[in-house]
């Protein structure tokens, strides 16, 4: 057999071979966005993290920011009183809660690099999921976001959810910081001030 001959034949048959196997890497590929999307589908992710527009019968979820999180630019008036009984709300939009941990505003899941989590990588979403902190290292994940149901999920599930948000359009969108609760008026340090 002549050597000359052989190599591209032999980088031919290489070729081919690896070829042979890439549509099952994308069928994969596929298939684990498309169960991630089951997953957040079933989870209700947008119907915390998709604001709402309005539509002509009323409000509607805004699937040109799906999972992009409280709109920056929507300002909220300060939450209402919070009692005994009634002790947490949430905004008009479902973007926005408030509750005795303060006010919150759900996460831009998109993967925008500047605003949402772009730069995570798949270990930092599955140890966020799994310890409830925020890359999961620095500030809690705070209330409503169940991390404590979906972080009893199985690795690869955790990995569905992460392939399918990262298959999401990055969506620009700077949600506001948490807010810590604030003190009710005329107490000071669990006291009531002098009168």
């Amino acid at each position: 057999m002549n050597p000359q001959r052989a190599i591209p034949r032999l980088l031919a048959a290489a070729l081919a071979a690896s070829l042979a196997h890439a549509p099952a890497f994308a069928e994969n590929g596929s298939a684990q966005v498309k169960r991630g999307a089951q997953l957040v589908a079933y989870g209700g992710c947008a119907d915390c993290h998709t604001p709402f527009k309005m539509g002509p019968n009323g409000p509607e979820k805004d699937h040109a920011r799906g999972l992009s999180g409280h709109p920056e630019d929507l300002k909220l008036p300060p939450p209402p009183k919070l009692d005994n009984a009634w002790n947490w709300g949430g905004s008009a939009t479902m973007t926005a809660f408030v509750g005795p941990w303060g006010t919150t505003y759900a996460s831009n899941l998109t993967p925008d690099r500047a605003t949402g989590i772009g730069t995570w990588r798949e270990a930092d979403f599955i140890k966020a999921l799994r310890t409830g902190k925020h890359l999961g290292a620095t500030r809690p994940i705070l209330p409503p976001m169940p991390w404590q149901s979906i972080g009893t999920l199985p690795d690869k599930d955790l990995r569905a959810i992460y392939a399918y948000l990262m298959a999401q359009p990055a969506v620009k969108n700077k949600v506001p910081e948490y807010a810590p609760p604030v003190a009710p008026v005329g107490k000071v340090g669990g006291g009531e001030k002098g009168a």
